[in-house]
């Protein structure tokens, strides 16, 4: 040990060098670390979402969870199920033994969900599996507001998501408070009636007619290609001069007999911010990214939109930023500078003294 101690005493500058070497790779490494407030950790955790529209929360263990169970259950290293039924839809909730491969139990799942899905009602949805890691949490959400028409908004929304994900520090980006587009079609009963057609004839005429049929393949002697009959609605006047029937001479469109208009799902939940309709953008950033620059680029990036944003929405639409986690992180590594700059100043006086 005095070795040591004697040794350090008489080559002074070497030691003076190392120490200051550590404190630059250190500083260095300090500003290029990715800063995080939550480790990405993998919790044995994963969770199946089942949804049917008007199904009960009896129905739903009887007819979604019972199959799901039995085919979950035979996953190994499975320590517990936990199931729930509600109105619309249920959830299994599946906990794995600590220490657990989460990738291998993450194909197992999906697999056995895949094994079960003949067993649900034909209406159910695609079942979801979800995994639980605390990095894919929203990092940032930017809530837009104000008092324009819904589908303003959401066009605002949905492309101001595509320029986000396109950050490549983003992993994904998922709006709340928005609600699904769907094509009403309105039949008259009159005009029904006056062309001899029945409400089942038309929608099974609609039903019918929107669908892509293959048409085999055409060989030319010097090539071969394919062929399709093209019969899906892209837009509104596709579905408002579909043929229902013919009517002597004419042909009856529908258009003729109803009104085509677009439209939204009934809302499930209402979002305001000071009374006015809002919209939310979950950002998750990916694993191993700064927080702190990953927020910055998000923010710039909101920016540089709303100057391209006509002059009316720029003063009707309210842009804010909440849940950020970055400014938690600032105060953490400033609490964590103040220390380490105290320590090595502490340090430095030690060694200087006693090297002379």
């Amino acid at each position: 040990m005095y070795a040591i101690i004697d040794g350090a005493v008489g080559h002074a500058r070497t030691v003076l060098a190392t120490l200051l070497l550590i404190l630059i790779s250190g500083t260095v490494a300090y500003t290029e670390i990715a800063k995080e407030a939550e480790p990405d950790i993998n919790i044995p955790i994963i969770y199946v979402s089942l949804h049917h529209d008007g199904i009960s929360p009896e129905d739903a263990e009887r007819l979604l969870i019972r199959p799901m169970e039995q085919e979950l259950r035979q996953i190994e290293g499975l320590k517990e199920i936990r199931a729930s039924g509600y109105e619309g839809g249920a959830n299994v909730t599946l906990e794995f033994d600590a220490g657990f491969n989460a990738d291998r139990a993450l194909t197992d799942v999906r697999e056995k969900v895949d094994l079960a899905k003949p067993e649900l009602p034909g209406d159910t949805d695609e079942p979801e599996v979800h995994e639980v890691n605390f990095s894919l949490f929203p990092v940032v959400i930017v809530t837009l507001s104000g008092s324009i028409p819904e589908r303003t908004l959401l066009k605002l929304a949905r492309d101001l998501r595509d320029d986000i994900k396109g950050l490549p520090e983003i992993l994904q980006v998922q709006i709340v408070g928005d609600r699904e587009e769907l094509i009403e079609i309105l039949i008259d009963p009159v005009k029904i009636e006056s062309y001899g057609l029945s409400v089942i004839e038309t929608v099974e005429a609609v039903r019918s007619s929107n669908l892509l049929v293959a048409a085999g393949a055409q060989d030319t002697g010097v090539g071969r290609f394919t062929l399709k009959v093209p019969g899906l609605f892209e837009n509104l006047r596709d579905i408002t001069t579909m043929p229902v029937t013919v009517y002597g001479d004419a042909v009856v469109l529908l258009g003729d007999i109803g009104e085509v208009r677009r439209g939204f799902k009934d809302p499930k939940s209402f979002a305001r911010v000071d009374g006015n309709r809002a919209v939310a953008l979950e950002v998750s950033k990916r694993t191993g990214e700064n927080i702190i620059e990953t927020v910055k680029k998000v923010r710039a990036l909101v920016a540089a939109e709303q100057k391209n944003w006509p002059t009316a929405l720029r003063d009707t639409v309210t842009v804010r930023f909440n849940a950020d986690k970055s400014d938690q992180i600032r105060i953490m590594l400033s609490d964590l500078q103040n220390n380490v700059i105290a320590a090595i100043l502490l340090v430095m006086i030690v060694v200087v003294w006693a090297l002379g």
